[in-house]
């Protein structure tokens, strides 16, 4: 019955929206302007749908978004670190710290001045609390405290990982259950998503993040050297890079080939990237500040040898899923999400591997698998409508720099022992 009122209130506000604005578009009143103007009107009333800000300071980047239970972004606003900590050459988190506590407060209010809404109108705030660099979420925690106490409105302590995995429902239409690889900076994990807050980890990294390989192959590449990439992320730089390159013209060890596991592991492979680079710049007499003249297919190499070793865990998890029944057979979904999953020979090669597997793959948009309010908000809403996860007592609400994604039944996946046809990945660089 809840939901029967539910699905007519969102009808016959949309037939209202449609009415209103055609009718008073007559004059010289904007669209934008109407559109604004319904939704304040609209959400204000008690039986409104829910309307969430979101606050992201998990690690490098301050992000703040007003999102509504249709998936709207009514409002957002980002300040990233990038180029300070491009500089430093990595992250420094009291750095990182300081500049989340400068930013914080005008990030937010930028957030609410583009969505048009106030604090009091807002059903709760949602925060990133979990995982990542302790001194960053500190300053989010602390803030949206301070606003949860001065507007009593619900806080709702969100797990940065499901947010990621739970964006694309955002973007979509993902059913539950679903398979979801998340590649960041900072994690390479394989889990399946039974509910909002039902996750089984089938495999995780067991050292770098690929991400981090990414960063650290990009800095002793010297790729901030060559102007065009003195501004952007190592793995941006790379990608670009490769595309110039050669992906075959260094070989890479196959990483965890004897492991008949989900698991990841990238520090391998970062280096042999380190060895090649030495080898070559005593080749060609690289000193200083001078960059490789064949840069580019070691960015080809590194980065093709990322995508196999992906899609080969990836691959050993669609085949567990099919096994032990564990997706619906009319319905197999891959989500990828996390800042990696911005690159595209990385989502071109799983393609490949889930069009061999009658598989569907799920990207988010760019914008909304690096790291942003909008997620946060968003998996603020699905708590809200579900009633899951919303503190009961503010005073209890912490920090934690590390913490489990759902219950790890990983061995599970190494007992089955699956063995495999390797598929080839066969991508145009251009």
């Amino acid at each position: 019955m809840q939901r029967a009122v539910y699905v007519t209130s969102v009808l016959l506000n949309r037939i209202f929206m449609y009415e209103y604005s055609r009718n008073i578009l007559n004059s010289n009143v904007c669209y934008k302007q109407v559109s604004n103007l319904w939704r304040r009107l609209y959400y204000t009333n008690k039986q409104s749908l829910p309307v969430i800000l979101g606050i992201e300071t998990s690690c490098d980047d301050t992000g703040a978004a007003v999102v509504d239970a249709d998936g709207n972004i009514l409002g957002e606003a980002l300040h990233s670190q990038l180029q300070i900590h491009l500089e430093h050459g990595g992250i420094i988190p009291p750095v990182a710290r300081d500049l989340h506590h400068k930013h914080i407060q005008g990030i937010v209010n930028m957030a609410l001045e583009r969505s048009q809404y106030e604090l009091k109108d807002l059903s709760a705030i949602a925060t990133t609390v979990k995982p990542g660099l302790p001194l960053s979420l500190v300053v989010g925690l602390k803030y949206s405290k301070q606003l949860v106490k001065e507007t009593a409105k619900p806080f709702i302590p969100i797990h940065h990982m499901e947010a990621h995995a739970l964006t694309a429902r955002m973007a979509q239409n993902v059913e539950f259950p679903f398979l979801v690889l998340l590649v960041s900076g900072g994690h390479c994990q394989l889990a399946i998503v039974r509910n909002i807050d039902n996750f089984l980890l089938l495999g995780s990294t067991l050292d770098d993040a690929p991400g981090e390989a990414f960063d650290k192959i990009a800095r002793r590449l010297k790729l901030r050297n060559i102007p065009a990439f003195s501004t952007v992320g190592g793995g941006q730089a790379i990608e670009t890079l490769a595309k110039e390159g050669n992906s075959h013209a260094f070989n890479f060890p196959t990483p965890l080939s004897k492991y008949r596991d989900c698991n990841f592991s990238f520090s391998g492979l970062k280096f042999r990237a380190y060895k090649i680079i030495t080898e070559e710049e005593k080749k060609h007499d690289i000193i200083a500040d001078l960059v490789l003249p064949n840069v580019a297919d070691i960015c080809a190499s590194f980065q093709h040898a990322v995508a196999n070793h992906i899609v080969k865990r990836v691959h050993r998890a669609l085949l567990f899923c099919e096994l032990k029944e564990l997706l619906p057979m009319n319905n197999k979904v891959l989500v990828v999400s996390g800042g990696v999953a911005c690159n595209n020979y990385i989502r071109a090669a799983l393609k490949l591997l889930c069009d061999h597997m009658d598989f569907e793959l799920v990207c988010p948009p760019p914008k909304l698998c690096t790291d942003n309010g909008i997620m946060i908000a968003w998996n603020g809403i699905e708590r809200y409508r579900a009633g899951i996860g919303i503190a009961e007592n503010l005073d209890e609400v912490d920090i934690q720099a590390k913490c489990p994604l759902g219950k790890d039944i990983s061995t599970s996946v190494e007992e089955l022992s699956i063995k495999f046809r390797n598929i080839k990945i066969r991508i145009p660089q251009n």
